[in-house]
Formats: structure tokens, C-alpha cells, sequence
């Protein structure tokens, strides 16, 4: 069995690529085939009967024999074709179900770096807007195809029993309708695929220009803003426009080449039966056949229009999944002691080189040791390596070199979950999720009772805040129901609704007042008598009163220390001391 990756989707036809959405239903598949061959079948069989209806006139019995089969043919294909229409319906929205399912477990396996690659809007419309396209190229469009294909190849089989010049006259016009859209059909799909790409930019832009609205408005900039997003759409509609006009020159050339080879059937056999070498009921028979190729070639150019924005769907779709995952658990993990406070140290860098894709190294040969209870910060000047030295700790990215511990144990013998099970986490845009208050505090612990919510909130003085909305914990987590520095309160709580054992905070005062301020300097200090807190700070009065400061300059450590002895001993601590103008 063979793995796609990155590498090897390029190289894997556009058609495999669809088929591989398909493959876990292809007795489905299959099935809805064989029911369009059934329909197909029975439409190719009419015109014969209809020929013997007309053979058979003066003959005793046969005239109702022959109406009978006819009726029995269009009921057969009702039925059958409602049979058909069902069972790609339902297999089409069980591919959708899969790829959607299949893509969004990826986003959150996926690695940090992979996920954070692209706009989110782009991957949203993925999930929306490409399944849609998906579906309809793995139902309809293939089977219509296939069966399209073969009712064309029956009718011209079936042609050739009645008149060979007819016939000629038939695949003359046929042969260049197909090669009109031969040509057109290509060009088609590269629009399509274009207009696609767009759209996926346009989400992108959308998703982050909404999210910044108020950012985007207090700038004045609602135009220029609103202009970015309609540059994409128009760009999409260009192409999709394209597309029209190359289809709509498609459909003219297929329709209108299919009437005039039906003319030129009608003419070349209006004269051979008045010469005597055909019958009437035969050029009658011909000519039913003649209008059963309308539809089969219009749908070919429909369908397979749709087959190639299926595929393009399908590739953007593909892209996704094949997104770098997290590393697997080790096949034996090593069991980290109950607490880890008795430790020598709760987390332990020896000599961490790190960074993002191919860019230069965030951090470098870092060597560093959290101790296992107390209070410890990390400063610097932006891009020192300190969000990159969080992203470490949680594992969210691999060192390029050296080793990571927890509690003494390397993280090569752990499992994401071991970790992350023991480090609680808030980030500095202290994002809140869809739901409800109580959704939120019980992410990380879905078990939790109200009467630790309650505690959690009651650290970070947000209690009676709560108590006071009319839904409580039941509040809808919209920005009208809490600002943001209570959202930031919410985020901190959440962290230790049950105290982790080493609690990371990425600036936790940044869009706090005074008073809440206090109070989280407060949970702090009391988090930190029984656990490891470790604070990223741009504020200096976060870590003021730390047992343990890092000074990170370009990836590395420059100097540590209590705040006293860094102020008397590094000159970089000291001017952001007072660049900051934090008293001593």
C-alpha cells in the first residue's frame, strides 16, 4: 500500500486523484453504473421497437405487442434511472461527508507550521465550497460520462445495422463536434481551476479582514479593505467568465453541429428512400437514433466541464490532506511520575536549535532549565525566541537539534498528549471558541463541575461578573457579552480550572486594569508555591517579583537572574526596564 504525499501528488494523474474519493464506495459506484447502463438500455431499444411498430402495421397482434414493449422499456427506465439518481445521490453526500470529515481531523493533527501556512478563510472554502464541486464530479458527472460514452458507441452500432451512408453522413458531424471541444474543453478547465484558486484567496482576505473589523474601521480603512477582497472577486469572476464564454461557445458548436448532421441525416435519407434503398420505417428508426445522440453528446459537454472542476476541487482537497501530522506516539512511552514538582527540573533545554521551514534559526544551541516550583520569566526585544521557546515546551515544534525533558525525561520517549496533559497554556491573542462560558473553562477538562469553573474564575476576580449575566456560565462567548480583557481573564482561568503542573503565560496582563492585574500577579504567586509558571513578558511588572528571569537576545540566552541582580548586571535588561519606565 502506498502513501500520497507532497511530493508524489504531483506526479499522480488528475483523474486518480478523484478516484481516490471514490474508491471506498465503488460497489456503490459500480452499482449506479450497471443502473445507467440498464437506462441506457432501454433508450437504445426504443427505436427499434418503434421500428417494428411501423413494419408491423395490417399485421395481426403485432401492433400491440409492440406498444406494450415500448411501455415496458420507459417504465423500466423510471424506475431504474430514480434508482440510479438515488443511490449517486447518497454515495455523492457520503464522499462529502468523508473528505470534509478527513480534512477537518487533519487541520487540528496537522503541524503547527503546516496549519498556520495558509489563511484560514482559504481552508474553509475548502471545506465548503471545493466538497460541493467534489461531490457533484463523483456522482453525476463520471457515471454520465461512462454512460454517455457508450450510448453514443451503441447508437452508432446500432446505426450501422440500419444504413451505412447514413452512418458516414452521422460520424462526419460527430467527429467534428468532438474535436471543437477537444479544443475548448482544456481551456475550460484552467479557467475553473483559476476562478477556484481565487476564490480560496478572497476567504483568506474576508476571514482576516473580519476578524480585525474594528481594527479595520478605526483605521478608516473599511474601502480599502472592502476593495482587497472585491479585487479577488472580481479576479474569480474574470475567470469564471472565461469559463461561460468558452462553454457557452462549447454548448453553441455541440448544438447547433448536432441539428445540422441531423439535417444532413434527414437529407441524405429523404433521398435514398425516394431512390428505393431505404425504407420508410428505417430512416424513421435512423432518424430516433439521430435525436438520442442530442443528449448523450450536450451532456458529455456538461459533464465533463464538471468532471474537471470536480478534479481541481479534488486536488486543492488532496493538498490538505496530505499535510505534515504531528509525530506518532513513540511504540513505547515512558510513564512521567505522578507530579513532577520533586523533580530537578520540569522542563530542561540542552543545546535547542529550532526555527520555522527554511528560515534561519529562531532559537540556537539554547540551554536552559525550568525549575519545578517557582515563578520563571523570559524576556527580551521582539523576535529573541521567546514565543519559538513556548512552541518547544508544547511541542508544537520539532528542534532541528539538541534535546527537550520533562521532569527529566526526553520528549522523544513521551507522547503529545503526556505533555501537553501537564502544561497548561495561554496565549497572548487569549483566543475564546464558539460556545458558551462553560464551554469554554471545561476545553481542557470536559469533566470539571461548576464549583471548579467557579474557583478558576474567583482567582482571576471574575466571579462576580459572571454571576451577574443573566445566563452565567451559560453565557453565549460573543463580544457584546464580555470585553476583551475579560476574555483574556477567561483564558487564564480556563488554564487552571485544574492547576497544571507548569502553566505557561504568553503576557497574561497585556488587556488587564490595575486591580485584575493584581489579582493575577496573586494567582501567580499562589500557582507558583505548588507548580512551574512561566511567563513571556513585554510588560516588566508581570515579572518583577519572578524567583528566575531568562534574557533572550537573537535565540539565545543572554543572562539570568532575580530582577535585582539582572538590573546590576546586564545592560539589556536595564534599558527595557527603562524604555518600559518600571520603577525599582
Amino acid at each position: 500500500m502506498t502513501t500520497d504525499t507532497p511530493e508524489t501528488l504531483g506526479r499522480l494523474p488528475n483523474l486518480r486523484i478523484l478516484w481516490t474519493f471514490i474508491r471506498p464506495h465503488r460497489r456503490l459506484f459500480r452499482f449506479g453504473l450497471l443502473l445507467g447502463l440498464l437506462v441506457t438500455a432501454s433508450s437504445l431499444a426504443t427505436p427499434l421497437v418503434t421500428k417494428r411498430l411501423l413494419d408491423s402495421f395490417g399485421v395481426p397482434g403485432a401492433t400491440k405487442s409492440a406498444i406494450v414493449l415500448l411501455v415496458s422499456l420507459l417504465v423500466v427506465g423510471v424506475i431504474v434511472g430514480m434508482a440510479q439518481r438515488l443511490l449517486l445521490g447518497t454515495m455523492a453526500e457520503r464522499v462529502v461527508l468523508e473528505a470534509r470529515s478527513s480534512m477537518v481531523r487533519r487541520f487540528f493533527g496537522a503541524t503547527i507550521p503546516a496549519v498556520t501556512a495558509r489563511p484560514a478563510g482559504e481552508m474553509l472554502t475548502r471545506v465548503t465550497s471545493d466538497t460541493v464541486l467534489l461531490r457533484e464530479a463523483s456522482s453525476w458527472a463520471l457515471v454520465e460520462i461512462v454512460n454517455g460514452s457508450i450510448a453514443i458507441v451503441g447508437v452508432i452500432v446500432l446505426m450501422a445495422t440500419l444504413d451505412l451512408p447514413l452512418l458516414g453522413t452521422a460520424v462526419l458531424g460527430i467527429a467534428l463536434i468532438g474535436l471543437a471541444a477537444g479544443v475548448l474543453m482544456p481551456k475550460v478547465a484552467r479557467a475553473q481551476r483559476d476562478a477556484q484558486e481565487a476564490m480560496g484567496r478572497l476567504g483568506g482576505i474576508l476571514e482576516g479582514a473580519l476578524r480585525a473589523v474594528r481594527t479595520v474601521k478605526a483605521s478608516r480603512a473599511e474601502d480599502r479593505s472592502s476593495e482587497r477582497v472585491i479585487d479577488e472577486a472580481r479576479t474569480s469572476a474574470m475567470f469564471g467568465i472565461r469559463a461561460v464564454r468558452l462553454e457557452a461557445w462549447a454548448w453553441t458548436i455541440t448544438g447547433s453541429g448536432i441539428q445540422l448532421t441531423i439535417i444532413a441525416v434527414l437529407g441524405v435519407g429523404a433521398y435514398r428512400v425516394s431512390s428505393g434503398a431505404l425504407a420508410v420505417s428505417s430512416l424513421v428508426a435512423f432518424l430516433l437514433y439521430a435525436f438520442q445522440l442530442v443528449g448523450p453528446v450536450a451532456q458529455l459537454t456538461l459533464y465533463v466541464s464538471q468532471l474537471q472542476r470536480g478534479i481541481a476541487a479534488a486536488s486543492r482537497i488532496r493538498e490538505i490532506q496530505v499535510m505534515d501530522l504531528e509525530a506518532a506516539a513513540p511504540v513505547a512511552v515512558t510513564e512521567l511520575p505522578r507530579s513532577i514538582t520533586d523533580a530537578p527540573a520540569a522542563l530542561s533545554l540542552r543545546r535547542v536549535t529550532a526555527g520555522y521551514g527554511e528560515e534561519s534559526a529562531a532559537v540556537n544551541g539554547i540551554d536552559m532549565e525550568i525549575a519545578a516550583r517557582g515563578h520563571t520569566a523570559v524576556v527580551g526585544p521582539s523576535g529573541a525566541g521567546k514565543t519559538t521557546l513556548f512552541s518547544l515546551f508544547l511541542r508544537f515544534l520539532e528542534p532541528r537539534n539538541g534535546e527537550l525533558a520533562l521532569a527529566g525525561v526526553p520528549y522523544p520517549q513521551l507522547s503529545h498528549d503526556q505533555i501537553r496533559a501537564r502544561i497548561g497554556y495561554v496565549e497572548q491573542a487569549t483566543p475564546t471558541l464558539p460556545g458558551t462560558i462553560a464551554d469554554n473553562l471545561r476545553l481542557t477538562h470536559p469533566d470539571a463541575t461548576d464549583a471548579e469553573l467557579w474557583a478558576a474564575l474567583g482567582r482571576v476576580r471574575l466571579s462576580e461578573k459572571i454571576e451577574q449575566l443573566p445566563a452565567g456560565l451559560s453565557t453565549e462567548l460573543r463580544d457584546s457579552a464580555v470585553s476583551g480583557g475579560e476574555r483574556q481573564r477567561i483564558a487564564l482561568a480556563r488554564a487552571i480550572v485544574r492547576p497544571p503542573d507548569i502553566l505557561l503565560l504568553d503576557e497574561a496582563t497585556a488587556q488587564v486594569d490595575g486591580i485584575t492585574e493584581a489579582a493575577i500577579h496573586d494567582a501567580i504567586r499562589e500557582l507558583s508555591v505548588h507548580g512551574a509558571v512561566v511567563t513571556i513578558a513585554h510588560r516588566l511588572s508581570t515579572v518583577i517579583d519572578a524567583d528566575t528571569i531568562f534574557v533572550l537576545e537573537r535565540g539565545r540566552v543572554r543572562s539570568r537572574g532575580t530582577h535585582r541582580e539582572l538590573l546590576d548586571s546586564d545592560t539589556l535588561y536595564r534599558d527595557l526596564v527603562e524604555a518600559l519606565r518600571i520603577a525599582v
